[in-house]
């Protein structure tokens, strides 16, 4: 198990304290990110909370999965890794073996 988790489905009003308040109910909390929108600097919807262990991390998500936050039910679970999207600007490199 991760230490990691994924926080679904927030309030655009759900901040940084009220996450940890929240959280802090399971365990040690290491970090916690909401992250941003580029174009407008809002909240997206979701946040990560980082779990000081795999076992608080997994009583985390038993505790706060469907609770009620700011009027929404939030989705609590194990954070995935990041996909490798790859390098980006080659969009024709791939295709040098194709003739036209």
């Amino acid at each position: 198990m991760n230490n990691k988790l994924y926080v679904g489905n927030l309030s655009y009003d759900t901040g940084e304290a009220k996450l940890r308040e929240l959280f802090e109910k399971a365990g040690a909390i290491r970090s916690v990110a909401i992250p941003l929108d580029r174009m407008t600097n809002q909240p997206r919807g979701f946040a990560f909370v980082e779990m000081e262990t795999p076992a608080d991390a997994l009583k985390a998500i038993k505790l706060c999965n469907g609770q009620e936050v700011d009027g929404r039910e939030i989705k609590v679970n194990e954070a995935k890794p990041p996909e490798d999207r790859g390098a980006g600007g080659d969009r024709g490199a791939r295709r040098s073996n194709n003739r036209w």
